[in-house]
């Protein structure tokens, strides 16, 4: 069971949908401390899974609609509807394999050969490798100091572009836009006539500003692609389910994209996503707690450290610590693995991560601890 501060108490029902089962081996102490993949440890919470093994009783194993469970896309567009504060059709949601399929058929979809994106970085990886598999160019633009956008530096490299491509909550900054910053977006757009896609997969997890998500933002209604997943939300990492939303011609062109390269998707696994969306938000509401003791826990023990600085993320479950080391943060990945800490190199998110390294704080708040403490001494030795 998840340890919460002293100002947030889930109720009994919550405790109950969030117990968990015995922690696999993977969790208990393993010679290398995995603090590399954002996978959370919390269990897939109890009315998801019984959901599943309902909708598999009930033969739900044969092929279904190539965009979605009709169902699962009209329960997407009420809340996408009611979060946007303008009407979503379900015809303007597609299913995907996961947030990754999401991502990867809506850039192609987009991207013609020889297009640009502009990529605001340091940012997640796949973004510009789906680009290059369309054959676009990137342009990437560094983000301020404090991982916010720097809007005067977008406009000067959106004439021309096609694209601009956002994840907020930010992986792996932590950083979280303020709707200020995403209205600029939009006038940028407007004025370049560029899409948008914002990758959204963490605004569960939001620690100190209210989350503000592109949808709600009026002048990117017609040119946003909208992306999501339900892997850190509902910890169903493993389950392989995302989400796409769009204006009618773009939704129809990555589907068509989508079920080409994918089929359709696993029927048995959408029913199951209706129980998620039933779910009280005390539920994720207690991950996130526990994701933002496991963030106080990091910041504290990087306070003051040697040879790292990190500025304390704002949402999701990463904390990007930049190292004086005077060697490249994949050299650095590599002596912390002999160390027995896996970490991400800061370079696998575009040019201006070199000099970082990420850290995940979606496992165990022990095996953190004793990751960080491990990074530390290395760090302060470099």
């Amino acid at each position: 069971m998840i340890e919460t501060s002293g100002a947030f108490t889930p109720s009994r029902m919550v405790r109950e949908l969030l117990a968990r089962s015995p922690r696999p081996a993977v969790f208990r102490r393993p010679d290398v401390i995995p603090l590399g993949a954002g996978d959370p440890d919390f269990a897939t919470p109890e009315p998801i899974c019984r959901a599943l093994e309902e909708a598999l009783r009930q033969g739900a194993t044969h092929y279904v609609h190539l965009q979605g469970d009709p169902e699962l896309r009209q329960a997407l567009a009420d809340r996408l509807s009611s979060r946007a504060g303008r009407a979503i059709t379900a015809d303007q949601i597609l299913i995907t394999h996961g947030g990754s399929a999401a991502l990867s058929t809506a850039i192609l979809a987009t991207v013609d050969e020889g297009q640009r994106v502009v990529l605001p970085d340091p940012t997640y990886s796949l973004y510009a490798d789906a680009v290059w598999m369309a054959g676009g160019e990137v342009t990437f633009v560094r983000t301020r100091p404090d991982w916010h956008l720097d809007l005067d530096a977008i406009a000067a490299a959106a004439p021309g572009a096609r694209l601009l491509v956002i994840c907020n909550p930010c992986n792996p900054t932590g950083a979280v836009y303020t709707r200020e910053e995403l209205e600029g977006l939009a006038r940028i757009a407007i004025e370049h006539d560029l899409w948008v896609l914002s990758d959204e997969a963490y605004d569960h997890i939001v620690f100190d500003r209210p989350f503000t998500s592109a949808l709600e933002i009026e002048g990117l209604a017609e040119r946003l692609l909208y992306v999501q997943t339900f892997s850190k939300t509902y910890a169903m990492t493993g389950w392989r389910l995302g989400y796409v939303a769009a204006p009618p011609a773009a939704v129809e062109a990555v589907a068509r994209l989508h079920r080409t390269l994918n089929g359709s998707m696993n029927a048995a696994v959408q029913r199951a996503a209706l129980a998620a969306l039933e779910l009280p938000e005390e539920v994720p509401g207690a991950m996130r707690q526990e994701y933002r003791r496991r963030r106080d826990l990091v910041c504290r023990l990087l306070e003051g450290a040697r040879g790292a600085e990190l500025h304390p993320p704002e949402g999701a479950f990463y904390a990007f610590i930049r190292h004086r080391s005077g060697i490249s943060s994949e050299e650095v990945r590599r002596r912390a693995l002999e160390r027995g800490v896996a970490v991400r190199a800061g370079s696998e998110y575009g040019p201006h991560g070199e000099g970082y390294v990420r850290v995940a704080f979606s496992g165990d708040a022990e095996l953190v601890e004793e990751g960080v403490n491990r990074l530390r001494q290395l760090l302060a030795e470099l």
